[in-house]
């Protein structure tokens, strides 16, 4: 039997400010999350209790792969300004990784990350089909996450992903030649 990991570190990286609707150069000032949420509830997605945008994370040199997601909508038209997508949801819990002593954190964070030491969060992981989405594509290794809000979160910040049992896992990515970050 292959053993498919459930858990993975990754970095938290700057995304493209589109769920957000942090980006001024976006057609969705009040963020894709937002603009999505109440049509994702009508296929019983329901968002309510997370923060409306997307936790950019790279799981470096891991990429997940969909295997019975919790939820997953498909064909959802939610903007004139480009075809349907298709959407899966897969449950997770997130961790904050801590620091070792002696170790120090990236420029401007506190040590604990801004939060308690080793509180799990329960989230989502926000897969938008790669094959359905018209722009803002994202590096394979690059998990979206949808949590509450997690107070001080930084850029360069560390968190351990632990997936639901059967609904995905993370595989090695292949090497595609470009060096990252």
């Amino acid at each position: 039997m292959t053993h498919r990991p459930a858990a993975a570190t990754g970095v938290v990286v700057a995304g493209h400010g589109v769920a957000s609707g942090r980006s001024t150069s976006s057609p969705f000032p009040a963020g894709t999350i937002a603009m999505q949420a109440p049509l994702l509830a009508e296929h019983g997605v329901d968002l309510h209790g997370y923060h409306l945008a997307t936790i950019n994370l790279d799981v470096a040199p891991h990429r997940l792969v969909l295997d019975e997601p919790r939820w997953t909508v498909r064909d959802l038209e939610w903007t004139d300004v480009h075809p349907a997508e298709t959407f899966s949801f897969v449950e997770c819990t997130v961790g904050r990784e801590t620091l070792s002593a002696g170790q120090n954190p990236p420029a401007g964070e506190a040590q604990d990350g801004g939060g308690p030491e080793g509180q799990q969060h329960t989230g989502l992981i926000y897969h938008p089909h790669p094959e359905t989405k018209p722009a803002h594509h994202q590096p394979g290794t690059v998990i979206e996450l949808l949590l509450p809000l997690l107070p001080a979160l930084a850029t360069g910040e560390r968190l351990r992903v632990t997936l639901a049992t059967g609904q995905a896992w993370y595989e090695r990515a292949p090497f595609d030649g470009a060096a990252a970050g």
